[in-house]
């Protein structure tokens, strides 16, 4: 069994052209936690000006129907996490870039600055009895810098790790990974289960969810159609989408708990609001 974290709301999103009501938001996370997905990221608690798709996060949490699915928010900073902690949220993300120029770009700070930013909420969380994880972002390479270090990334992990995150999530912000890097980061124990938050734009998405897999992942992120992106990352596409690996994990014998007919379903909701045809594949061609 594995944990699918559907990232649509938040990172799908937050990279569309349109501006979708906190009302409509939080009904896609409720058809989401309808399909079966037992964690949801429901919005980001950032500076609307700066991200005007996540503007009104409280409202959206305020429709978010109670079930067994956990709805996280995504902080960036202190501010944020007061944010979520007044809204009621019970599970906190916290990003984190390993290298240097995404971090000013992204958090308008240094590795350094973010990272014991990211201690403090961890250990804010922990008191709070909010459970906090951390998304490594550029854990694979940087789209201002090239490669990144891998040991450079997993020397930040255990610091992390060390300071209460719940779990690691390796993001390839820019969709840069291939399958022998996936396996090389997750070959290295940091104390805690780690997971990946994989972008599709050079086709290679489905292959490293393939090897995170054999590598002992236990969280995988993924956006509902394949939406998404990074506004800050030049060309940065899509998340790799849920109903794609949905039955990705399903034929291979991995339980998920989700529904794939209804998460099919909520696709075509998504493709009906947005007004195009999404990045996923599976939607599109239907259950065999």
């Amino acid at each position: 069994m594995v944990t699918i974290c559907d990232v649509g709301p938040r990172d799908g999103l937050q990279s569309q052209p349109q501006t979708l009501d906190p009302a409509v938001r939080a009904e896609l996370c409720n058809r989401l936690a309808g399909a079966g997905l037992l964690r949801v990221e429901a919005v980001s608690f950032i500076d609307p000006e700066r991200v005007p798709q996540m503007a009104g996060a409280e409202e959206v949490v305020a429709a978010l129907e109670p079930g067994p699915a956990v709805f996280a928010g995504l902080v960036l900073n202190e501010r944020g996490y007061d944010r979520l902690a007044a809204a009621g949220l019970t599970e906190a993300h916290l990003t984190v870039a390993v290298s240097e120029s995404f971090s000013r770009e992204n958090a308008n700070a240094s590795v350094e600055e973010a990272a014991s930013a990211a201690e403090r909420i961890l250990a804010r969380a922990h008191e709070d009895g909010i459970r906090a994880t951390v998304t490594l972002s550029t854990a694979f390479g940087c789209p201002f810098e090239g490669p990144v270090d891998p040991g450079r990334v997993t020397a930040l992990a255990e610091r992390l790790a060390a300071g209460g995150a719940a779990e690691i999530v390796y993001a390839d912000t820019i969709g840069i990974g291939v399958p022998r890097r996936v396996r090389e980061l997750l070959a290295a124990p940091v104390g805690v289960p780690v997971g990946v938050h994989l972008h599709n734009t050079r086709n290679t998405g489905f292959a490293n969810a393939y090897a995170a897999l054999e590598a002992g992942a236990t969280v995988f992120d993924a956006s509902i159609g394949g939406i998404g992106g990074c506004p800050f990352a030049p060309r940065a596409t899509g998340n790799i989408a849920t109903e794609d690996l949905v039955y990705l994990l399903h034929g291979e014998g991995v339980e998920t708990g989700v529904d794939l007919g209804a998460l099919i379903g909520v696709a075509e909701w998504l493709e009906s609001v947005l007004g195009r045809e999404l990045e996923g594949q599976v939607y599109r061609a239907g259950l065999p």
